[in-house]
């Protein structure tokens, strides 16, 4: 699931305004990053716990290089188009780690997905005070190099206008969810119902500034009629674009919040879409080759295209929903974007939304395969009553681990030293597909990151909160063995409010810094030269 976009009323309107957006470019000389400052208490908190971790590599296969997106890794918010969460390159072993930051306004700023382009920079969105920013940054001292303003969303107007500032928490449109392709383009749908692919370029002088290269207007396709400054009640449907990502093919997919499933061929700019009628699609979704998984509030889809491109369901798997929404989840159904994976790359996992406990459920994703031999296994994470998340699971070989937001809806929710349940699981596909079993739990306290894994070192990453008897909220990244679940270290990134990563993924880079996504800009934890 997406940073930036989740439930729960949190009634500041500076919290709204750092999620706004208008549209103008900025290029010239790089901005130099100022530090986020902590909160007191700081001094009163563990700086660092336990000790640097032996590197050990996991042995596997890495999920397909997707041709029509930049290399596994780099490419997304969940590293690859199976969203498996796992980086081929090694994060911080825990050796003297080293902490900087970039503010990146006075108040807001949380950067979401990380990309990296063929250089190594770091090219992001932050919600600012004054809007959307798609950002390119210094990977190593975080000044920033280009930016790009994305239009306005329409629930930052409606927010302030209502006074119901749980509007932008449920939002995951604009741009949070997008993908560096081949050519080290960002594509994103912004709050226009439009799909942009934008490239970034440096001048003769050195400045790097983006460039619009594509445009294409779904608004043929997608109702429009949103709140805005002009337009503050709207009597039609205002739908807005999720998340868009390639086929194998090189059609870009893309999804709305109100169930509407599309494409558009970049060769003509042909649309074609269907509508999931009385569904709703908050994640994102993933790709093979077999097909494009997308889940909906009320099931799993397998997707594939007509010969005019027009999306066909080729499978539909119903889940567990639950009656209502649970306290860390968006909506009343599935938090998870689909992970595809397994030895022989055969299998598709998501998390449910039954009432007592969540279930982790693998489905077998081959089509042609009847409804009631799908199944492979649904195991039951996390306590009684306290069980849900809103984040994509790690895939790797046949494994999967989960964490529990159980609790945590928004930068209010953990102040003056409260913190989630936690909980972290692994289950592991049986070698013979006959279901599956626990491997480990931990009791890591993750109120809200998409925690990632680096197979060359063997690591998982978390952003990690402690409850604290003196209300000190302090914010720890975490390495977890893979194989055993103890916890290696903890590193301290800062205290207050600022350093909530507020959804915000775990991403690692190319040379081995972990970035984290947090309310007023962005972390890097690095080893110590």
């Amino acid at each position: 699931m997406s940073p930036q976009s989740r439930s729960g009323p949190f009634r500041v309107p500076a919290l709204v305004l750092a999620l706004c957006a208008t549209a103008f470019m900025v290029s010239g000389a790089p901005a130099a990053a100022a530090e986020i400052p902590r909160a007191p208490g700081h001094r009163l908190v563990s700086d660092y716990t336990g000790a640097p971790a032996p590197s050990v590599p996991v042995p596997g296969q890495a999920p397909p290089q997707h041709p029509f997106l930049a290399p596994n890794g780099r490419s997304g918010m969940h590293a690859d188009a199976a969203g498996s969460g796992t980086y081929p390159y090694a994060g911080p072993l825990g050796r003297d780690p080293e902490v900087s930051s970039e503010q990146i306004a006075p108040l807001g700023g949380e950067c979401a997905t990380a990309t990296f382009d063929a250089a190594g920079r770091l090219i992001t969105v932050c919600g600012t005070f004054t809007g959307f920013l798609l950002k390119l940054l210094d990977p190593r001292t975080l000044d920033t190099l280009a930016e790009y303003a994305l239009p306005q969303r329409s629930s930052t107007v409606e927010a302030i206008t209502r006074l119901d500032f749980s509007k932008i928490f449920k939002d995951t449109s604009g741009g949070a969810y997008f993908y560096l392709d081949n050519q080290d383009r960002v594509v994103l749908a912004d709050s226009r119902q439009h799909i942009q692919r934008i490239a970034h370029e440096q001048a003769a002088d050195g400045s790097w500034r983006f460039t619009v290269v594509d445009d294409w207007d779904l608004t043929g396709q997608v109702p429009h009629d949103c709140v805005s400054w002009t337009n503050l009640y709207p009597s039609g449907t205002c739908d807005p674009v999720t998340s868009v990502m390639p086929d194998w093919q090189g059609r870009i997919w893309w999804v709305t919040r109100l169930g509407r499933v599309g494409t558009v061929d970049p060769q003509t700019s042909t649309i074609r879409s269907v509508q999931l009628t009385g569904e709703e699609i908050q994640n994102s979704f993933s790709v093979a080759e077999d097909g494009v998984s997308i889940v909906t509030d009320h099931a799993l889809y397998s997707f594939a295209t007509a010969s005019d491109g027009t999306p066909r369901v080729q499978w539909r798997q119903t889940y567990d929903r639950g009656t209502g929404t649970k306290p860390g989840s968006v909506n009343q159904g599935s938090g998870t974007t689909p992970d595809l994976f397994g030895a022989g790359d055969d299998y598709v996992a998501i998390t449910d939304n039954a009432d007592d406990r969540m279930n982790v459920l693998v489905f077998r994703r081959a089509p042609g395969l009847p409804d009631d031999h799908r199944l492979v296994c649904k195991v039951p994470v996390f306590g009684s009553g306290a069980s849900t998340t809103d984040n994509s699971m790690i895939s790797w070989g046949n494994s999967l681990v989960v964490e529990n937001n159980y609790g945590y809806e928004n930068v209010g929710t953990l102040l003056l030293g409260r913190s989630v349940v936690g909980g972290v699981a692994r289950i592991d596909v049986r070698p013979d597909g006959s279901g599956c079993d626990t491997v480990w739990d931990s009791a890591v306290r993750s109120p809200s990151t998409v925690p990632k894994l680096s197979t060359a070192n063997g690591l998982l990453y978390f952003y990690e909160k402690q409850p604290h008897a003196l209300g000190i909220d302090a914010w720890y990244l975490t390495a977890v063995d893979y194989r055993t679940g103890e916890r290696r270290w903890s590193k301290l990134t800062g205290t207050g409010i600022s350093y909530d990563n507020n959804w915000a993924p775990v991403t690692i880079g190319p040379d081995g810094t972990a970035y984290v996504g947090v309310f007023n800009g962005i972390v890097a934890v690095r080893d110590a030269p």
